[in-house]
């Protein structure tokens, strides 16, 4: 059952009420979505859900796969795979499009395959990473829409390890690609700082001088907004124009997506826009300091009967530049919490409401650890419940 439980400590950030009112944005693409993740507020959508293909920002997600296994010491970035005859032959020249320029046979490492990906768009890099871990891309896609499950993305399906057209088998929505992007970011913060916001990489050479060749990263964001660190762009004539972005101010982080635009220049000038309406039309405004203690929630099964929900970091909410609203504050949790569970625990979420908004969701956690009840504590309790107490 979901407990809830009003907070008096509303009363000491609340001014005049007011309603707040949404910031105005209008954008010519025909699907955009923002996220504050620093306090999870949405704040932009347009026609989010759609289901649409994603082009290359299918490649977040082939990223995503690679920096799990990473992460679980499946797969190591200075292992290598060997460009295949046949993938060198499918995936090199003017009708493969965006390419690493791998050579047939050639050994590359992990690491480099995934710059190859992030910061070239690299349709080579993406199939030969692809049936270097898993032997052929078909059984890579298959882990790619495992970890699409695991991480919620319930709108979305993939079919090639590169977003390339493939009759509409491949789709996602800008909700699913935000919450891809977030889970990049939040699940894996040492690769996302050392692969996405490389601006250029240099892999191949050309076939008359022998020339090194060195592309751009065609992030938009990259050295245009402060605090610009990823993710990536896609493009073709049946998707448009997209990009899935973040960047970071002042602690506060917002992931953004835009859609179906019609050029590569409008796609740099909309992103753009549309990330610094972001940080400069909306505001961040401290809720609880980290490690105060919020609430104290009820414990069943466990040696002590409650225990503190505390704020693990400064928890801030999201509101519209200058606004003063009144807000509402609650503590939500299934309850009572079931033990055992250790300090740190994501337990209960403190909902923030004001008039005019969608709740916004920040994480509470437990300031102890508690154990599971010995027989005797459970046989106590028992008993006491009996009798209703």
């Amino acid at each position: 059952m979901k407990s809830a439980v009003a907070l008096l400590l509303a009363t000491s950030l609340i001014a005049t009420p007011a309603l707040a009112v949404q910031p105005p944005f209008s954008t010519p693409a025909p699907v955009a979505y923002m996220q504050d993740l620093s306090s999870g507020a949405i704040l932009y959508a347009k026609d989010a859900d759609r289901r649409m293909p994603p082009a290359s920002l299918a490649k977040i997600m082939t990223v995503y796969v690679a920096f799990d296994m990473i992460s679980r010491g499946e797969l190591k970035l200075d292992q290598t795979f060997t460009v295949r005859p046949e993938t060198w032959k499918k995936w090199h020249g003017p009708a493969a499009g965006s390419t690493m320029f791998l050579s047939v046979n050639e050994n590359v490492s992990v690491a480099n395959l995934l710059y190859g990906i992030i910061t070239l768009s690299g349709n080579d890099a993406c199939v030969v990473l692809a049936e270097g871990i898993s032997g052929t891309e078909e059984a890579f896609v298959s882990r790619m829409n495992e970890q699409a499950k695991k991480i919620g993305l319930n709108n979305s399906h993939f079919g090639t390890s590169n977003g390339w057209p493939d009759g509409g088998v491949t789709y996602i929505t800008a909700r699913d690609l935000a919450k891809l992007a977030s889970a990049t970011i939040q699940n894996f913060p040492t690769l996302y700082k050392q692969f996405y916001s490389k601006t250029d990489f240099t892999w191949g050479k050309t076939m008359g001088s022998g020339a090194a060749i060195t592309q751009a990263n065609r992030d938009p964001l990259l050295g245009r907004v402060a605090g610009a660190d990823g993710l990536k762009t896609g493009h073709t004539e049946e998707a448009g124009y997209g990009f899935t972005g973040s960047a970071e101010q002042n602690g506060r982080r917002l992931v953004m997506v835009v859609a179906g635009l019609t050029s590569f220049n409008q796609r740099i000038s909309e992103s753009v826009r549309f990330m610094e309406w972001g940080f400069r039309a909306w505001q961040a405004k401290p809720i609880v300091k980290a490690g105060r203690v919020v609430e104290s929630a009820e414990v069943q099964g466990g040696a002590a009967s409650r225990v503190n929900l505390v704020a693990p970091h400064d928890l801030t909410a999201t509101l519209p530049g200058g606004a003063v609203p009144d807000l509402k504050l609650s503590v939500v949790y299934e309850g009572p919490i079931k033990a055992p569970f250790k300090k740190g625990q994501h337990i209960a979420d403190l909902v923030v409401r004001s008039p005019g908004m969608a709740p916004q969701y920040l994480p509470l956690v437990a300031e102890t650890d508690v154990a599971e009840a010995g027989f005797f504590g459970r046989a106590w309790a028992g008993f006491l419940s009996l009798f209703g107490v």
